[in-house]
């Protein structure tokens, strides 16, 4: 979308970047995004959280929660005792893996600034 089109639309929601914040916007989104990108490999609740640190536990659950519904991650539960649940990023979540590479080369660069 260029700039002009951009002025045109009345609703910042009905744009393309308008989606992609509802997506990733939030304290937590693109920082669990990356860390699953991160890990390689999936990874458990408790794993995920040690990578995390601050992260609550119900906000934790709620941003996997919300992630799982926006098709960015995946979520497979083992159907036994204990329960076994494992999270990785979907194929739509690794499509976003190059956005949040450029967000971070770009702070990288300002902080050498």
């Amino acid at each position: 979308m260029t700039k002009e089109s951009f002025t045109a639309h009345a609703d910042l929601k009905e744009t393309g970047f308008g989606y992609t914040l509802s997506l990733i916007g939030g304290k937590y989104k693109m920082t669990v995004l990356y860390a699953l990108y991160a890990n390689n490999a999936p990874i458990r609740y408790n794993q995920l959280k040690r990578m995390l640190g601050a992260i609550s536990f119900k906000t934790l659950t709620n941003t996997l929660k919300e992630l799982e519904a926006d098709q960015l991650i995946n979520r497979k539960e083992y159907p036994q005792v204990p329960p076994k649940v494992e999270y990785s990023l979907s194929e739509k979540g690794l499509s976003l893996i190059p956005v949040l590479d450029a967000i971070c080369y770009w702070g990288e660069e300002q902080m050498k600034k």
